[in-house]
């Protein structure tokens, strides 16, 4: 935990926390901020499409069904216990259940990092699960928030934002990039996308700070319950994918992404996705729970505590 704590990139969080919590006027660019994530999206989608590309799709596919299980019960499991308290709406419950169903690209680009550090190895295939994660979940939220599909105004639409909004996108078109190209082709890009990817998700990091700083004020307005289940909800995700990826066989690694993915939760492709579905749930709510509490918790405790949890299953 201190290793993690002591991490640039955690610093860098943390500094921008700070920030926004003293009222500096610390921010990146507009325009900075945006190039910087469109950058690691697609560094990571390139890293894993290269590792897809060794990868035998006989060994990927019990990864496959297992995430695609993951998906659709994380947010079945975080609707009930939402709607179990009585103090959040069907609508509501059903947006943030799609939020924690979905994924953090930020966080899972974290963990990869901490893995790194550790020189720890993992399934070549796990940034493919990233994408495949994201859209079951979406989907999935938007039905209980819902009550079915068939009330959704504009299918075509929110297939639309869904696939084509630029987490999935530029994931999964880096993945086909970096699949098609192969490790060979793909080795003059490591300068920008491999040698410098630590050094951008820092920059990212410290805005995420100041943003998550801004998005604690709306605390005082969502009370207890919300905090308790943001910093619950992810202990459960993580806990039921390291399950997952124990019984599959993945690798120490494998299992300990496999569980951060599970545990972290989306504030860039789910929010944009149930705007348009969901009008009436209140994205406050949402934002507050995935971006202010669980973020913070997962990148700077949840990354250890998984990873402890993970060296304890046997091998």
């Amino acid at each position: 935990m201190i290793q993690n704590l002591l991490d640039p990139t955690i610093l860098c969080f943390i500094v921008g926390l700070v920030s926004g919590l003293v009222k500096s006027d610390l921010r990146l660019p507009r325009s900075s901020y945006d190039f910087v994530s469109l950058y690691l999206l697609l560094a990571i989608g390139f890293k894993g499409g290269v590792q897809l590309s060794k990868t035998n799709f006989g060994e990927f596919v019990p990864a496959l069904f297992a995430t695609l299980a993951v998906g659709v019960l994380i947010p079945v499991i975080a609707y009930f216990i939402l709607r179990a308290s009585k103090k959040v709406n069907q609508a509501d419950a059903g947006s943030i259940a799609g939020h924690y169903g979905s994924v953090s690209a930020v966080t899972f680009a974290t963990s990869l990092a901490f893995l790194e550090s550790l020189d720890v190895s993992y399934e070549p295939y796990m940034m493919t699960l990233v994408v495949i994660l994201e859209i079951p979940a979406i989907c999935v939220g938007i039905f209980l928030a819902k009550g079915g599909l068939s009330s959704v105004g504009d299918k075509n639409k929110l297939a639309r934002d869904i696939l084509l909004g630029k987490s999935i996108f530029l994931l999964g078109g880096g993945l086909l990039i970096g699949y098609l190209a192969g490790p060979e082709k793909m080795a003059p890009l490591d300068p920008l996308f491999v040698d410098l990817f630590k050094g951008f998700l820092a920059l990212f990091l410290l805005e995420m700070g100041v943003i998550a700083s801004q998005q604690m004020g709306h605390l005082k307005k969502t009370g207890l319950f919300l905090l308790f289940f943001a910093l619950t909800m992810p202990v459960i995700s993580g806990v039921l994918g390291l399950c997952a990826g124990h019984l599959i066989g993945l690798s120490l690694g494998g299992k300990f992404l496999l569980a951060i993915l599970s545990a972290s939760a989306s504030y860039i492709a789910a929010p944009s996705a149930m705007k348009i579905a969901v009008p009436e749930a209140n994205p406050t709510l949402s934002l507050t729970a995935s971006l202010a509490i669980t973020f913070p918790f997962n990148i700077t405790l949840g990354i250890p505590l998984f990873y402890l949890l993970a060296r304890t299953l046997p091998a």
